[in-house]
Formats: structure tokens, C-alpha cells, sequence
């Protein structure tokens, strides 16, 4: 079982913004499924900087929406953290999160990462990125549309249809072109695989070092780690791996995010707004990609190297919150084409 903790002061905390008091009275009950030691910097800076108290419990996400709806009314959770937009919908759609009004949160996060409602707010961004081994493959595929091509048959490994990831890749080109055109993409695709869909992310940049597959798709952030600290398997070899941002000449790349929003029986509902403002302050939104190799989710915030490495891009501005309620349809053509 996941316990509540008081997250440590980690360094004393500059400034955060000026609509953070100085000093505020009482606590803020976190439940967050974002599972990054690096984001306890995040919680103490937050603290040294209004007074108020983090209460932390950790566990997966869908654990944490399911317990907030079995303490209904009686629930402490003021904040939900997750990660993705599926399962910021899935927390919605199961009448655990509140609609909040805040000047503050309207003003720097982009209406496309936010829900409709404002229950939800996006606060990091990761791009997902065609990799491919330079050595092997002299062409690379340029958008998403081309991972289906047959040049690129048993050559792709990549995750689960099961993983939030893919599910969500899958409901934007739904939002996109429609269910047909997705359904005929998964299935050009699955027929392209060098592998069956396993592991994580990293997995996927790992097998193309192991020679696996020769083209991969991972979230940017698992590559940004590697260039920032060792990770076993893919650092000692990342100049035989090539990137591409796809569909830069058309939609951009497809973007999840990290996000959260304000428990519906908040009981310190002012503190949990607060929090998620502190979250959007130019501070915590370095410190998302400084510390976790994440882009910001407001615009005009400076990036950490590991990240900036990777260049500039066109991102994909689709209305997440559109593109979440397509989920089920997702889900069900990777069942239909047999994408395990």
C-alpha cells in the first residue's frame, strides 16, 4: 500500500512567483502517480516557498482514481498528478477531479493542454520521436504515416497497445483522419514490427543498440536521460542512434503529457489551486526539464541541454482533451488488427 509521506526539503527555494504568499497556514494532500525522485525537489521548493505542507501518496494512477472514488466525500486527496492525457480523462470521466477556476493557470498553460472543463491542467510535455540506427537505415521514415510504409517491414520495435502511450498516439490520428485511416495505420504497422511489443520505452531505444529492430518510437524524454546520466544499454551508444520529429511539414509531432487537476472533495481546495500554480511558475517549470528531461508546458520556458539536444520542432497543438475521449476507439482497433 502506498503511505503518505512529508516530502524533505531538498535546498533552500528562491522566490516562485509573486502570487505565492509568503507564508500560508495548513497542508496540501497530494496523490500522484508520477514516480520521478527528481520531482522531490519540485515538492520541497513548493513548501520553502508558502509554508504549506505536502502529504504525498504514491501509487499508479489508476489505483489513485480508484481509491479516491471508493472515499467519496470522505477522501483527503486534494491533488491528482498523473501521467497522460488518457488517464487525466479516465479521472474525469470517473468524477474525481473538480472544475477550478484560476486566472493564474489560463493565462500560462495553452488552452490545447488543458481541459474543456478546466479539471485538468497539462504541465510537461514529451514529444514521441521516430529513432532509428544511422548505420542501418539511410532513409528513415519522416512522419507516422510512414511507419506503415513495406520498405520498413520486420524493422520497428514498439511498445503495447495497452501502454497509455500508444493508446493516445493512436486516438490523435483518430482526432486526425478518422477511424478508418487509423485502423488501416495499425494494422500496415503491426506488419512492420521486428519484435512483439514489449518493455518500455527505453526498451525500444534498446533494441535498436542490440540490433533488434532498426527503427523504434519513444517518448523524448527516455532518450534525453541517456544523454544526461548513464543508463545501461543505450548511453555508451547513442551516436549510432538518429532522430526524427515527425511530420514537421504537416501536423507536427504528437505530444503527452504529465498533468493534474484539483480532487473534487478537495478539503484544502484553496492549497490544492495554489499548488497547481506554483506547478506553471517559470521555477517548477524549468525544474520539469531540468529534472526529468521534460518540455514545459508554458511556452517561452528555457530548456535543460539533455533536452535542447535534441533541437527544435513542430509540435502538434490537437486539443488533447479532444483527443482523450477517442481513447476507446483506440483500444479497440489494436484489438481488431491484432496488436497485442
Amino acid at each position: 500500500m502506498p503511505r503518505i509521506l512529508k516530502t524533505l526539503p531538498l535546498a533552500t527555494a528562491a522566490v516562485v512567483t509573486a502570487t505565492l504568499p509568503a507564508l500560508a497556514d495548513g497542508v496540501v494532500n497530494l496523490y500522484s502517480a508520477r514516480h520521478y525522485d527528481t520531482d522531490e525537489r519540485l515538492y520541497s521548493d513548493f513548501e520553502d516557498a508558502t509554508g504549506i505542507i505536502i502529504n504525498r501518496i504514491e501509487g499508479k494512477a489508476d489505483e489513485l482514481i480508484a481509491r479516491m472514488q471508493a472515499e467519496g466525500t470522505n477522501s483527503p486527496a486534494d491533488v491528482l498528478l498523473t501521467v497522460d492525457t488518457s488517464r487525466l480523462e479516465r479521472a474525469k470521466d470517473a468524477g474525481v477531479l473538480q472544475s477550478i477556476d484560476s486566472a493564474v493557470l489560463e493565462a500560462r498553460i495553452p488552452s490545447y493542454i488543458q481541459d474543456s472543463d478546466n479539471q485538468w491542467f497539462g504541465f510537461s510535455q514529451r514529444a514521441r520521436v521516430i529513432f532509428y540506427d544511422k548505420n542501418d537505415v539511410a532513409n528513415p521514415p519522416l512522419t507516422y504515416s510512414d511507419l506503415a510504409k513495406p520498405e520498413y517491414e520486420g524493422m520497428i520495435c514498439i511498445r503495447s497497445s495497452t501502454n497509455v502511450y500508444m493508446q493516445t498516439m493512436l486516438a490523435s490520428i483518430i482526432t486526425h483522419e478518422g477511424e478508418e485511416a487509423a485502423k488501416a495505420w495499425a494494422a500496415a504497422v503491426s506488419s512492420n514490427f521486428a519484435r512483439d511489443p514489449q518493455g518500455g520505452d527505453t526498451d525500444q531505444l534498446r533494441g535498436i543498440v542490440s540490433g533488434e529492430c532498426e527503427i523504434a518510437l519513444s517518448n523524448t524524454y527516455y532518450f534525453s536521460r541517456a544523454i544526461r546520466r548513464d543508463v545501461k544499454g543505450l548511453s555508451d551508444d547513442l551516436d549510432m542512434i538518429g532522430w526524427v520529429f515527425p511530420d514537421q511539414d504537416g501536423r507536427g509531432a504528437h505530444m503527452n503529457l504529465s498533468g493534474g487537476g484539483v480532487a473534487v472533495n478537495a478539503p484544502n481546495r484553496d492549497n490544492a489551486i495554489l499548488f497547481l500554480e506554483y506547478l506553471a511558475s517559470e521555477q517548477a517549470q524549468k525544474y520539469f526539464s531540468a529534472g526529468n528531461d521534460e518540455y514545459p508546458a508554458v511556452p517561452g520556458v528555457g530548456l535543460s541541454p539533455s533536452v535542447a539536444a535534441l533541437g527544435f520542432f513542430k509540435p502538434d497543438d490537437v486539443d488533447l482533451s479532444a483527443v482523450a475521449k477517442q481513447i476507446p476507439a483506440a483500444q479497440k482497433i489494436y484489438n481488431e488488427v491484432g496488436w497485442e
